[in-house]
Protein backbone atom coordinates (compact mmCIF):
# COMPACT_ATOMS: atom_id res chain seq x y z
CA UNK A 1 0.00 0.00 0.00
CA UNK A 2 2.83 2.44 0.85
CA UNK A 3 4.16 2.35 -2.71
CA UNK A 4 0.81 3.70 -3.91
CA UNK A 5 0.55 6.51 -1.34
CA UNK A 6 2.05 9.65 -2.91
CA UNK A 7 0.93 11.78 0.05
CA UNK A 8 2.87 9.67 2.55
CA UNK A 9 5.86 9.65 0.22
CA UNK A 10 5.73 13.46 -0.19
CA UNK A 11 5.81 13.87 3.59
CA UNK A 12 8.69 11.41 3.91
CA UNK A 13 6.57 9.03 5.98
CA UNK A 14 8.08 5.58 6.33
CA UNK A 15 6.46 2.47 7.74
CA UNK A 16 8.34 1.14 10.77
CA UNK A 17 5.97 -1.74 11.47
CA UNK A 18 2.48 -2.69 10.28
CA UNK A 19 0.08 -5.55 10.71
CA UNK A 20 -3.61 -6.21 11.18
CA UNK A 21 -4.95 -3.51 13.50
CA UNK A 22 -1.65 -1.81 14.31
CA UNK A 23 0.98 0.27 12.56
CA UNK A 24 3.89 2.54 13.39
CA UNK A 25 5.11 5.19 10.95
CA UNK A 26 7.66 7.98 11.25
CA UNK A 27 8.96 11.09 9.52
CA UNK A 28 11.50 13.85 10.08
CA UNK A 29 10.06 17.38 10.35
CA UNK A 30 11.36 19.33 7.33
CA UNK A 31 11.56 23.14 7.17
CA UNK A 32 8.56 23.35 4.81
CA UNK A 33 6.42 21.54 7.43
CA UNK A 34 6.80 24.38 9.94
CA UNK A 35 4.36 27.22 10.50
CA UNK A 36 5.01 30.92 11.06
CA UNK A 37 5.81 30.24 14.71
CA UNK A 38 8.63 27.89 13.77
CA UNK A 39 6.92 24.73 14.97
CA UNK A 40 5.58 21.79 13.00
CA UNK A 41 2.16 22.61 11.55
CA UNK A 42 -0.67 20.73 13.29
CA UNK A 43 -1.96 19.50 9.94
CA UNK A 44 1.35 17.74 9.34
CA UNK A 45 1.12 16.01 12.72
CA UNK A 46 -2.47 15.01 11.87
CA UNK A 47 -1.30 13.62 8.51
CA UNK A 48 1.27 11.41 10.21
CA UNK A 49 -1.30 10.01 12.67
CA UNK A 50 -3.85 9.53 9.88
CA UNK A 51 -1.26 7.62 7.85
CA UNK A 52 -0.60 5.32 10.82
CA UNK A 53 -4.34 4.64 11.04
CA UNK A 54 -4.47 3.96 7.30
CA UNK A 55 -1.75 1.32 7.48
CA UNK A 56 -3.26 -0.24 10.62
CA UNK A 57 -6.81 -0.34 9.27
CA UNK A 58 -5.77 -1.79 5.90
CA UNK A 59 -3.30 -4.24 7.45
CA UNK A 60 -5.91 -6.97 7.70
CA UNK A 61 -6.32 -7.08 3.93
CA UNK A 62 -9.65 -5.26 3.56
CA UNK A 63 -9.74 -1.75 2.12
CA UNK A 64 -10.63 0.86 4.76
CA UNK A 65 -10.73 4.64 4.60
CA UNK A 66 -11.10 7.37 7.22
CA UNK A 67 -14.57 8.83 7.73
CA UNK A 68 -13.89 10.85 10.91
CA UNK A 69 -10.85 11.84 12.93
CA UNK A 70 -9.70 14.30 15.56
CA UNK A 71 -6.36 15.22 17.06
CA UNK A 72 -5.31 16.86 20.31
CA UNK A 73 -1.98 18.63 19.84
CA UNK A 74 -0.42 18.54 23.31
CA UNK A 75 3.17 19.70 22.64
CA UNK A 76 5.05 21.30 19.74
CA UNK A 77 7.49 19.59 17.42
CA UNK A 78 10.35 21.41 15.73
CA UNK A 79 12.30 21.23 12.50
CA UNK A 80 14.55 18.17 12.56
CA UNK A 81 12.47 16.24 15.10
CA UNK A 82 11.72 12.65 14.15
CA UNK A 83 8.03 12.04 14.83
CA UNK A 84 6.62 8.56 15.26
CA UNK A 85 2.91 7.66 15.21
CA UNK A 86 1.59 4.34 16.45
CA UNK A 87 -2.04 3.49 15.69
CA UNK A 88 -3.95 0.62 17.26
CA UNK A 89 -7.45 -0.68 16.61
CA UNK A 90 -9.64 -0.13 19.68
CA UNK A 91 -12.92 -1.53 18.38
CA UNK A 92 -14.27 -3.17 15.24
CA UNK A 93 -17.85 -3.98 14.30
CA UNK A 94 -19.40 -4.60 10.91
CA UNK A 95 -17.66 -2.29 8.47
CA UNK A 96 -16.55 0.23 11.11
CA UNK A 97 -13.34 0.43 13.12
CA UNK A 98 -12.09 2.85 15.77
CA UNK A 99 -8.37 3.61 16.07
CA UNK A 100 -6.25 5.52 18.55
CA UNK A 101 -2.82 6.86 17.68
CA UNK A 102 -0.14 8.59 19.69
CA UNK A 103 2.48 10.81 18.04
CA UNK A 104 5.79 11.10 19.87
CA UNK A 105 9.11 12.85 19.31
CA UNK A 106 12.33 10.89 19.10
CA UNK A 107 12.89 11.58 22.82
CA UNK A 108 9.64 9.68 23.59
CA UNK A 109 7.60 12.73 24.62
CA UNK A 110 4.02 12.94 23.36
CA UNK A 111 3.18 15.51 20.69
CA UNK A 112 -0.40 14.49 19.84
CA UNK A 113 -3.21 12.08 20.60
CA UNK A 114 -5.45 11.07 17.69
CA UNK A 115 -8.71 9.15 17.35
CA UNK A 116 -10.16 8.07 14.03
CA UNK A 117 -12.98 6.03 12.58
CA UNK A 118 -12.74 4.00 9.38
CA UNK A 119 -15.23 2.38 7.04
CA UNK A 120 -14.35 -0.91 5.38
CA UNK A 121 -15.44 -1.29 1.76
CA UNK A 122 -15.40 -5.03 1.23
CA UNK A 123 -12.62 -4.73 -1.37
CA UNK A 124 -9.39 -6.62 -0.79
CA UNK A 125 -5.89 -5.17 -0.50
CA UNK A 126 -3.18 -7.45 -1.89
CA UNK A 127 0.29 -5.91 -1.75
CA UNK A 128 -0.03 -2.76 -3.82
CA UNK A 129 -3.18 -3.86 -5.65
CA UNK A 130 -6.78 -3.19 -4.68
CA UNK A 131 -9.21 -5.81 -5.95
CA UNK A 132 -12.78 -4.75 -6.55
CA UNK A 133 -15.32 -5.39 -3.82
CA UNK A 134 -18.95 -4.48 -3.50
CA UNK A 135 -18.03 -0.94 -2.41
CA UNK A 136 -20.93 -0.61 0.01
Amino acid sequence: MHGRDPSAEAFGISVVDAGPGTATVEMRVAPWMCNGLGTCHGGVVFTLADSAMAFASNGGGEVAFAVAASVDLVAPASEGDVLRATATEQWSGGRTGLYDATVTRDDGSTVAVFRGRVRRTGATVLGTTVLEGDGS
